[in-house]
């Protein structure tokens, strides 16, 4: 791609060129960011306008069972499931990546606990997302039997790292910082030949990158459904675990909603069986409803043919900029190895920040994290070839006039 006509043509050649008019898009704006809050689908607002004015207004509570919403749960799940590799019954929708975390770890250390009490390492990367870390650190303070949490600088250390001390590995399978992706089915299997068990977060992953589940044989997994799967600020996250684990794991956070019975009121605790039993409180219906219309754009696709479009759209930004902004310290923190790179690339500049906040002001909206990092994601079911172009020359020249010294374009902002 050496011009903004060869752009065009390959939009014209794109077969999920279609899809992009599935959402509701900013005129004149560039949106690069949908790897932290993706764009809304077309159906988003219809559907809440049902949920609200319907569901909710004229059929009240009798719309948990009328309307599906005491399901919704497990058929959002359902309906994620292949995206991931999963099968029927997997998955459940519901609460933040963070609720789920600690579910999921918390139940894991137990049976690896009662599989064999010596191991008390979790390990994980110092570069992985905090909340992630935070968790196993809280989890660990609670438990208080001499667990610790084992960090790995380069991800190359992490198999020396797994040993028979280790109780659980928890890994991102796409960083969020650099957009480094792990071979998932190498280290799954690492993992577990060790004797462990494989805790993975699939944030930047779900929707962007195929990713198998079930394939790798890998035990648990949370991610979330408001980056490529669209559901909305805040939108349910997911919790998936493996069938064969699903009755054995007992749920920390005993919520009624996954009680074997919940409206038998019984004042005792019976876990239900399944994946239902990883549910804990009264869901957000509202909130909820709008992640089925992000996933039902997934439909139309698949993920070999979004990951081409992924690689190709990642590959001419990450040459654009090496061609028309070489002359500026910016240094590439992404993978250029296809099987090493998620669906975003990650610049670093001396000022990242302010370049970021003057690429806003003109349109292009990425983000920034620290330190001194760009980040530009890419969702193929809406990103155009052209939009990398003009994203491209905006931040050439951005660059070459240094736009971004404007005192406005330092001044932090509480998100990045």
């Amino acid at each position: 791609m050496k011009t903004r006509a060869d752009a065009i043509a390959l939009d014209g050649d794109d077969p999920l060129a279609r899809l992009r008019d599935r959402f509701t898009l900013t005129p004149d704006v560039i949106y690069l960011d949908g790897n932290s809050l993706g764009v809304p689908p077309a159906a988003a607002a219809a559907r809440a306008q049902a949920v609200i004015a319907q569901e909710w207004t004229e059929g009240l509570i009798r719309s948990w069972n009328a309307a599906g919403w005491f399901a919704l749960p497990r058929r959002l799940g359902d309906k994620l499931a292949p995206l991931v590799g999963a099968a029927k019954d997997e998955i459940v929708v519901t609460d933040t990546i963070s609720v789920n975390l600690f579910k999921l770890l918390s139940a894991a250390l137990k049976m690896a606990h009662d599989r064999d009490p010596s191991r008390r390492v979790i390990v994980s990367e110092r570069a992985n997302f905090p909340t992630d870390l935070y968790i196993a650190q809280g989890l660990i303070e609670q438990l208080d039997r001499g667990y610790s949490l084992r960090l790995v600088d380069d991800p190359a250390d992490l198999p020396d790292a797994i040993d028979e001390d280790t109780a659980v590995a928890m890994i991102t399978h796409v960083n969020y910082r650099t957009g480094y992706m792990h071979d998932m089915a190498a280290l799954t299997q690492i993992i577990q030949r060790a004797g462990a068990l494989a805790l993975w977060d699939l944030a930047h992953s779900a929707g962007a990158v195929p990713v198998d589940l079930n394939g790798v044989h890998a035990d648990f997994a949370v991610g979330c459904t408001y980056k490529y799967l669209n559901g909305g600020p805040g939108s349910p996250a997911f919790a998936w675990v493996a069938k064969r684990h699903q009755d054995a794991l007992a749920q920390p956070l005993s919520g009624w909603w996954g009680h074997a019975a919940p409206f038998e009121m019984n004042p005792v605790y019976a876990p239900g069986q399944g994946i239902g039993r990883f549910l804990c409180g009264t869901q957000p219906i509202v909130s909820m409803s709008l992640v089925e219309a992000g996933l039902d754009v997934f439909l139309e696709t698949d993920m070999q043919t979004i990951r081409r479009k992924s690689l190709a759209l990642t590959d001419a930004f990450i040459a654009l900029v090496e061609a028309r902004c070489g002359g500026h310290p910016l240094t590439l923190v992404t993978p250029r190895a296809h099987t090493q790179r998620g669906s975003h690339v990650s610049i670093e500049h001396p000022h990242g920040y302010e370049v970021m906040q003057a690429l806003i002001a003109r349109g292009v909206i990425g983000d920034y994290r620290e330190p001194r990092v760009l980040r530009f994601g890419f969702t193929p079911l809406y990103t155009r070839f052209v939009d990398v172009w003009d994203a491209v020359e905006t931040l050439r020249d951005v660059l070459d006039t240094e736009a971004w010294r404007a005192p406005e374009f330092a001044a932090r902002h509480s998100v990045t």
